[in-house]
Parts: structure tokens; C-alpha cells; sequence
């Protein structure tokens, strides 16, 4: 197995441990297209279920400054999808980890 494709491919498996500093690194480190491809998708992904329980506790916040009643529930509401959300990106991150992997090493060289 080539590093490159190596490298693509843990950039995926970081989400278990290095989510955020790993594809970073390897985005601004690597020179090989493909890759820092790779890197920015994975990053993306692991940012996802963050951005979500965000926007919950943001419109939480602004509906409490606005003065709007019955949104109490929406921090628990947002941890709970971004929990959920959490669990099908890192099945997806693990997919797409075995699905570098297994490419045709053409593209890697």
C-alpha cells in the first residue's frame, strides 16, 4: 500500500483519534491533489455534527434573548441529533477509510 493512500485513508480514521488537527495537517503538509482532497472531506465531515449542536445552542440563545417561551428544550433536542448525527459520520468516515484503501492505486502515484 502506497503512503499516500495511507495517509488519505487515516485521514478518515482520525475521527477516532485526531478529528480536527489531523486532516489540517495533512491538507497543508501534503503536495499530492488527491489526498488534501481527501483531508478537506474528512475534516468537513467531522465538523458536521459540531455545527449542529451549535446552531441549536445559538437559536436557543436567541430565542431566550428574544423573549420566546416553550424552546427550552431545544440544547437537548440538539445534542441528541448531534449525537445521532455524530454515530452515522464516524460509520461514514470508516467506510470511506476501507474505500481508499481499496482504490486502484493508479490515482496515488
Amino acid at each position: 500500500m502506497e503512503g499516500n493512500k495511507l495517509l488519505a485513508a487515516l485521514c478518515y480514521f482520525s475521527v477516532f483519534f485526531a478529528p480536527f488537527l489531523f486532516p489540517i495537517i495533512v491538507y497543508f503538509v501534503t503536495k499530492h491533489e488527491r489526498v488534501k482532497e481527501h483531508a478537506k472531506k474528512s475534516l468537513l465531515s467531522h465538523l458536521i455534527p459540531i455545527a449542529i449542536v451549535m446552531m441549536a445552542f445559538g437559536l436557543f440563545f436567541i430565542f431566550t434573548i428574544v423573549g420566546v417561551d416553550g424552546w427550552i428544550g431545544l440544547p437537548f433536542i440538539g445534542i441528541v441529533v448531534g449525537g445521532i448525527v455524530h454515530v452515522v459520520v464516524i460509520v461514514w468516515n470508516i467506510i470511506k477509510g476501507i474505500q481508499v484503501i481499496q482504490e486502484a492505486g493508479g490515482i496515488y502515484e
